[in-house]
């Protein structure tokens, strides 16, 4: 029986909290904000390095996904522990509930793009979870045994004397308890879904997207014809905006309409400029190649692709603005308070195509990449220079301030290192014995990439064949023609850059500048 009651108070404990969290979405919904995302993004901001570090390494793009579920696993274990609490020690479970509901508000008040009302949604959820626990605690618990006299029998005496004998009362239906709590997280689960479909300026500002023609660029890219090798199962030359990779920080996609964007230049400054959205397209906007690689890549990952972008040059908007003497770092921010410093000498540099983007691949920045405006700068990690949804540019020293991976560990100019990669055949691959073939991509933007070499199963190094560049900013494709033997294999490749440097065979990890190492395969020849 003790068993059972404890079982009840469990789910009493999670209903309720499962009830609580769909009226905060709920309300979160109306005021633009979700309580469970603001714990999240304050989890991603307080958790050290290593912890993102693994997380990146081993849910790769995933990792948003991943970190709201173990957000809501962990409350609901705490939840059932709560409901066993509230019922063996009340009120502490309600206790606990309000203390959550503060954390979960003060999560909400603190993000970058709060409002007057982000704590509405967060004691919205707590205040709902601590009404409906005593309620649902009250239909899984016994109530109490009252006693009736037993019928009269004479004692000793001859006498008439009353014993007191209990009298059971039915306990609660275990139907009807199930039926309290299922529909409690029930409301709470439809709730949730609910606030997806109201969530207006989302739908908003994926319309404003819907709706925008972009500018004809003064200047566009070709991708040679030499380009693409043609090689199934070979990373395409431009990758695909829906298969490019996504590692942020914001567990909510920022909405942003274009109407409001604004960007502000100030800082070590003569001139503090503010451009609008309309402002911007009006500027000559020109197309660029450029491959990204976020510096969590691991030494053969996918945290990398390629694509044309639209935007117009950010050493223009700088030189209006004229930096002062002494400035050597552009700090930009994010709408959801992300932000990166990007060494000011190559944004001004004239060879180098770091823009303001505005459009991806032939079309408005999707949202999760950046909608509607984002930073593109060849030739470094993203984490210093692909600031998304900006908002801020910041102009000053490194000295004087520090960007949020930076304050986390990591290098504070982040130059992208020499890398190679094997895509065919992938690793752990059976393949038929015969002609065949290696292939795959190398990369070190705004230096180019002059060759790559395959070793086999540690024999000399053989020269691959480069497709033809899209430019010094894009990686390349390579292949080598292979007589695949029966048994098992290990490949290596390792790529040489335009000015003669060699790709070091040097294992190291990705923290605290950008992995370094030969990517390697095994596969078997049946």
């Amino acid at each position: 029986m003790r068993r059972e009651a404890t079982g009840r108070a469990a789910a009493a404990g999670v209903a309720a909290t499962v009830f609580g969290v769909g009226i905060g979405e709920l309300a979160g919904a109306l005021v633009g904000t979700s309580p469970i995302a603001a714990v999240g993004s304050a989890a991603i901001d307080l958790a050290p390095a290593w912890a993102k570090d693994a997380a990146i390494a081993l849910f790769g793009t995933g990792d948003k996904a991943a970190l709201l579920t173990g957000v809501v696993l962990v409350l609901l274990a705490v939840a059932a522990g709560l409901g066993t609490l509230e019922r063996r020690l009340p009120p502490w479970g309600r206790t606990v509930l309000v203390l959550l509901g503060m954390l979960g508000v003060a999560a909400s008040v603190s993000r970058a793009d709060a409002t007057a009302l982000s704590w509405l949604p967060a004691a919205a959820a707590a205040t709902a979870a601590v009404l409906v626990l005593p309620l649902l605690l009250r239909r899984s618990t016994a109530p109490g045994v009252p006693h009736r006299p037993a019928p009269a029998s004479p004692d000793a005496a001859g006498t008439a004397a009353s014993v007191a004998t209990p009298v059971p009362r039915p306990a609660p239906s275990r139907r009807a308890f199930l039926v309290w709590t299922g529909a409690a997280a029930g409301v709470g689960v439809l709730a949730t879904l609910g606030s997806t479909a109201l969530r207006a300026g989302g739908r908003a500002v994926a319309a404003a997207r819907a709706a925008i023609t972009l500018p004809r660029a003064t200047r566009t890219v070709s991708v040679p014809a030499g380009a693409e090798l043609g090689i199934p199962g070979l990373s395409p030359a431009i990758t695909p905006n829906a298969d490019f990779y996504r590692i942020d920080t914001a567990l909510v996609v920022p909405q942003i309409d274009p109407a409001a964007w604004r960007l502000r230049i100030h800082g070590l400054v003569e001139n503090e400029v503010t451009l609008t959205w309309d402002e911007l397209l009006a500027l000559p906007l020109a197309e660029s190649a450029t491959t990204l690689t976020c510096v969590s890549n691991e030494v053969g990952g996918d945290l990398i692709g390629t694509a044309i972008w639209l935007g117009h040059p950010i050493r223009e908007l700088l030189a209006r603005a004229v930096p002062r003497d002494g400035a050597d770092m552009v700090l930009s921010t994010s709408q959801d308070g992300f932000t990166a410093g990007t060494p000011l000498d190559a944004l001004t540099d004239p060879g180098r195509e770091a823009i303001l983007a505005v459009g991806m691949n032939g079309e408005p920045l999707p949202l999760e990449h950046g909608f509607p405006v984002r930073m593109v700068v060849p030739g470094l990690y993203g984490y210093v220079s692909a600031t998304k949804w900006v908002t801020d540019l910041e102009v000053t020293r490194f000295a004087d301030a520090t960007a949020y991976w930076t304050t986390r560990g990591w290098s504070e100019r982040g130059p992208i290192k020499l890398a190679s990669r094997i895509d065919v055949p992938r690793g752990g691959a059976s393949i038929d014995p015969g002609d065949a073939v290696i292939a795959g991509v190398a990369w070190q933007q705004h230096t180019g990439v002059r060759g790559v070499e395959v070793q086999v199963d540690g024999g000399a190094w053989q020269p691959a064949t480069l497709a033809a560049p899209i430019s010094g900013d894009t990686w390349v494709q390579w292949s080598l023609p292979w007589a695949a033997t029966s048994g098992s294999h290990t490949i290596r490749c390792r790529a040489t850059s335009t000015t003669g440097e060699t790709q070091t065979a040097a294992l190291a990890p990705p923290a605290p500048d950008g992995a370094t190492g030969w990517d390697e395969v095994s596969v078997t020849v049946r």
